[in-house]
């Protein structure tokens, strides 16, 4: 059986299908399979939603587009965030968000009513982000080989909460051009999470079945998590424990 065959069984049984409504965080290496290409993952996930689905990937930005260099093109900024992540930024997504650290590329049914409304946020993952719009649409956040700690859309959460440690307090002043080379300039508020550390892997003590399905995709320990059940069960829990997300370093 190709690797190919064998990545598109995975994925099934892990629970993506026809129709979802996707985000994807990804580590290619965990994969197992050198040989493994991003545009084969790609391909494989496009053919599993089919054109009813909608596949979402972060084109983050945050270690280029910084206070030093405030600067965010959306056909040339890099993502900084693996090689998934690149690859369908340049070859695949029909639609990319306007903001200069958190922006997310998509492809399919919902690509471009997920993405259109992002510019109107000033925080990261505001409530006009394709992040947000996951539990609205009842969408899926797969986990590919990264285990559960890099996960963006809590960042949405935690801001939705008003924690104190998410966004820092400092403007930025940024200065944004979209795909018609329009350019505008814009002041935001950055995370500034600081020293602490990120513990997102802890939905895992919240959810159960089938809120959070964990499998095998080829070698990877995979995770694919309901974002409206992540979105209530971490909502509750900082409502219990404001920092419940986060250590001391």
């Amino acid at each position: 059986m190709k690797y190919t065959e064998r990545l598109m069984i995975d994925l099934k049984r892990l629970g993506i299908q026809a129709g979802d409504v996707l985000l994807v965080h990804s580590s290619m290496h965990a994969l197992g399979v050198p040989e493994l290409r991003a545009e084969e993952v790609i391909e494989t996930l496009m053919e599993i939603l089919t054109d009813q689905g909608t596949l979402l990937i972060p084109a983050l930005s945050y270690e280029t587009v910084t206070r030093q260099s405030p600067v965010f093109d959306i056909r040339e900024t890099k993502s900084c965030v693996g090689a998934l992540s690149e690859c369908f930024r340049t070859k695949y997504a029909q639609y990319r968000s306007v903001h200069p650290t958190h922006s997310v590329c998509a492809w399919g049914k919902y690509a471009y009513s997920m993405t259109v409304w992002h510019a109107l946020d000033e925080t990261p993952v505001g409530p006009h982000s394709p992040f947000w719009q996951l539990p609205l649409l009842h969408g899926k956040i797969l986990m590919l080989g990264c285990g559960l700690r890099p996960n963006t859309f809590m960042h949405g959460v935690e801001e939705m909460a008003r924690v104190r440690y998410a966004v820092g307090r400092q403007p930025c002043l940024y200065t944004l051009t979209d795909g018609k080379k329009h350019t505008v300039r814009k002041i935001y508020y950055p995370h500034a999470f600081g020293p602490l550390i990120q513990r997102y892997d802890r939905l895992a003590d919240l959810l159960t079945e089938p809120q959070l399905h964990m499998g095998k995709v080829l070698q990877a320990d995979a995770y694919v998590i309901d974002a409206a059940a992540a979105a209530e069960a971490a909502k509750s829990a900082i409502r219990k424990k404001e920092r419940f997300f986060v250590d001391e370093p």
